[in-house]
């Protein structure tokens, strides 16, 4: 994961330290920028390439066991992919429960599990094998993450929709207690904020000034009973966000390059008295082009032939668990 803690010039030299190293000892800084932008594009494009992969792997383990919720999942894979494979600063050899040293992630919306199990396993927190267990009996891969299982890589059981903002806050509270400089990150869904607690956390992260906190929205639109705009309106979002002290930033979620950019820009505003918020827009079910936009498939699994169906649409470049 050298990727994940690496500088931009650190990795450019790591990558290709020969073409590196002689532009830059001949000052030919156009060549070194050129070199950078070509190394950044292929890195991209084998970001979205795993991405490809983690989506099979969601739309394989919701189907296998007929169960699950793939609509969230595939919405959120970009971000996932980007944030594990680019952005954490994380030790998936060496987990431990207290995460000193390094970034920790948060998932509030626990229900879209798949992607957060497939994205583990292929990081290296556990055996992809061990994905054809999704929510069978016995499995450390429940419907929602747990923690009594012991699996690598969850830090709190999630599910309960609300509650991991908070969590997440005591979290990045005690790394400044412990004089850690580490991120937090969590994930919510649109829905999700419909709930009472995020709005009380939301509330006593800006008035602590905990702004070592980078939390992200995915703004689909779409929850279990229909559009969010139907079940209940979230009106402008950033401006309430804005209202309870927090820094507000928006990216597209379904364009990996846009994820990598939003991500980096939120880094750098950490630090400064307020708590980072992202506003991502994707599409429920992206990827998929049947289950795209509709919240159908926020919790339903396909069959065989849309199974067949999906994995035409997505190429297998990390092999099949």
């Amino acid at each position: 994961m050298a990727l994940c803690r690496s500088t931009w010039l650190s990795t450019l030299f790591n990558k290709a330290p020969t073409i590196a190293a002689s532009a830059f000892s001949r000052c030919n800084f156009a060549a070194l920028i050129a070199f950078s932008c070509l190394y950044i594009m292929k890195s991209t494009e084998e970001l979205s390439g795993i991405a490809q992969q983690v989506r099979r792997d969601i739309v394989r383990m919701v189907h296998a066991v007929n169960s699950g919720h793939p609509g969230g999942s595939l919405g959120c894979t970009d971000y996932f992919v980007a944030l594990y494979f680019h952005i954490l600063n994380h030790r998936p050899d060496g987990f431990d429960m207290n995460g000193h040293g390094e970034d920790l992630f948060f998932l509030s919306n626990g229900h879209i599990s798949p992607v957060w199990y497939s994205v583990l396993a292929r990081s290296g927190y556990f055996p992809v094998s061990e994905l054809a267990t999704f929510r069978k009996l016995d499995t450390r891969l429940q419907g929602h993450p747990t923690t009594h299982e012991g699996l690598p890589g969850i830090r709190v059981a999630s599910g309960s929709l609300g509650q991991g903002l908070s969590v997440a806050l005591g979290a990045a509270q005690a790394k400044k207690l412990n004089g850690d400089p580490s991120i937090v990150y969590t994930l919510h869904g649109d829905g999700e904020i419909q709930e009472g607690q995020i709005w009380e956390a939301a509330m006593y992260a800006a008035h602590h000034k905990i702004d070592n906190i980078i939390s992200t929205i995915d703004v689909n639109g779409q929850q279990i009973d229909g559009p969010t705009e139907k079940v209940m309106s979230l009106g402008n979002l950033r401006a309430k966000w804005e209202a309870f002290g927090w820094t507000v930033c928006e990216m597209e979620g379904n364009d990996m390059a846009e994820v990598l950019k939003g991500l980096t820009h939120a880094k750098s505003l950490t630090g400064q008295g307020k708590p980072i918020m992202i506003l991502m827009t994707t599409s429920m079910g992206k990827g998929v082009d049947f289950m795209e936009g509709t919240p159908k498939w926020h919790g339903v699994a396909p069959n065989d032939a849309e199974l067949a169906n999906a994995l035409g649409q997505l190429t297998e470049t990390l092999g099949d668990y």
